[in-house]
C-alpha cells in the first residue's frame, strides 16, 4: 500500500470514529422529574422529613410527608401530592 493511501485511509477511519463516538454522545436528556409526596413506601422514600434527616428511613407506606422523585407528570396518577401537606394548626387550649 502506497504512503498516500495509507494516510487517506487512517483519515476516513479517525472521521468515521469521530462521527460514531459523536452519536453515542447524543443521547436524550433523562426525563425531568418532580418531588412526589405521599407515595413513598417503608424505607423508599428519597430525602428527610420533620422525623428524620435521611432518605430510606421511612417507617410506613405513603405518609403524606414523605416523598420520592418520580417522572413530571406522573404523581397525581399514582395518587400522591406535588405539594408537600401543611400541618394541621393545633387548636387553642384556652384561656
Amino acid at each position: 500500500m502506497k504512503t498516500s493511501q495509507l494516510i487517506i485511509s487512517a483519515a476516513i477511519t479517525g472521521i468515521l470514529s469521530l462521527s460514531a463516538s459523536g452519536l453515542a454522545g447524543a443521547q436524550e436528556p433523562a426525563p425531568k422529574k418532580e418531588k412526589c409526596f405521599g407515595i413513598a413506601k417503608t424505607g423508599k422514600n428519597d430525602c428527610g422529613t420533620s422525623q428524620h434527616s435521611c432518605a430510606g428511613n421511612a417507617k410506613a407506606d405513603n405518609v403524606p410527608e414523605e416523598w420520592k422523585y418520580v417522572a413530571k407528570g406522573t404523581c397525581e396518577k399514582m395518587g400522591g401530592a406535588l405539594k408537600k401537606p401543611v400541618a394541621a394548626a393545633a387548636a387553642p387550649s384556652g384561656y
